[in-house]
């Protein structure tokens, strides 16, 4: 059977190009660069489109709406159509959106590709709510990006962060691919390939051992 894409737009925002949720790894702007890819690539063959924003109230130190880390990144707002589903949302998953479930229901839609950010956030959050769903996912890893994090578990930069959650998102919950396999993929109505919990573990213990 065809999977029958939405391409998930989350929360390409400036407050992560800026401030104190400023994506590390992978680069922002390549990966921005990527969601403009992917974004251009899904109007070309009709794939619908939902692009989502994160809002919180006015006065919030993040995500006030209205405030110009709010607002979508140019790459993203130049390219919204008519035809898009826009949605805010306050909790991470993207079926918290308002009218995404609704929508991706209307468009009959089994799989979800998810470009934004941020892999450690909101990305993951979704692919997860989708597994529970029903539903597909696809994660486009050169689409997305993480931050450096520290608290009182312990420390890991961003580019350990998003490998590993790529790892991890590809061992049970989302195909995890670039978006030049995504689009060729598309434009030629394959599935992408994708692993489970048991393939990886044996793989895992094939190259660490039972240590």
């Amino acid at each position: 059977m065809a999977t029958n894409r939405a391409l998930i737009v989350v929360d390409v925002q400036h407050e992560y190009f800026e401030g104190p949720l400023q994506v590390q790894h992978p680069p922002r702007e390549e990966s921005v660069a990527h969601v403009a890819r992917a974004i251009d690539v899904a109007v070309e063959v009709g794939m619908p489109v939902a692009v989502l924003q994160h809002e919180l109230p006015e006065g919030s130190p993040v995500f006030a709406v209205g405030s110009p880390g709010w607002e979508l990144h140019p790459e993203v707002e130049s390219r919204l159509r008519p035809e898009f589903h826009r949605g805010s949302k306050v909790h991470g998953s993207a079926f918290t959106a308002e009218g995404l479930p609704e929508w991706l229901a209307e468009h009959d839609v089994d799989t979800l590709t998810i470009v934004g950010f941020m892999t450690n956030n909101c990305d993951l959050a979704t692919a997860a709510d989708a597994e529970a769903r029903g539903l597909g996912a696809e994660v486009l890893s050169d689409a997305t990006g993480a931050i450096h994090l520290a608290n009182e578990a312990g420390s890991v930069s961003a580019a350990d962060l998003h490998r590993t959650l790529m790892v991890l998102l590809h061992s049970n919950f989302a195909a995890v691919t670039t978006t030049d396999a995504w689009i060729d993929a598309v434009r030629s109505g394959a599935d992408l390939p994708s692993s489970d919990l048991g393939t990886s573990a044996t793989r895992g213990r094939a190259e660490f051992g039972d240590a």
